[in-house]
């Protein structure tokens, strides 16, 4: 289990969110490596059929959702988000619940 991993599990078993630069900072990483790293996950999740650990990241202006690249990624992959407040609810219940 990588770092982000694990970080993420942290905060879907306290039921907590967390801003992309807060992560990054807390990895170490730069906002690039955490992009890159956050899509690879939703592939993972996605093929998993898992809810997707990157609903956990909120954009600094997204009043509390994911940034738009976690959206075009989402609908990338076959997801509809259309309603962006459901989708993310929907994905963050799953992973609270299963924390």
């Amino acid at each position: 289990m990588t770092d982000l991993d694990q970080r993420l599990a942290a905060l879907a078993t306290a039921g907590q969110t967390i801003a992309y630069g807060a992560l990054a900072r807390d990895l170490g990483w730069r906002m690039g490596q955490l992009t890159a790293a956050l899509e690879r996950l939703m592939e993972e999740d996605a093929r998993a059929e898992q809810p997707l650990r990157a609903a956990l990241c909120e954009a600094r202006l997204g009043g509390g959702l994911p940034a738009r690249g976690f959206f075009e990624k989402a609908a990338a992959l076959g997801f509809d988000t259309t309603d962006p407040v459901a989708f993310v609810a929907q994905h963050r219940d799953r992973l609270f619940r299963r924390g």
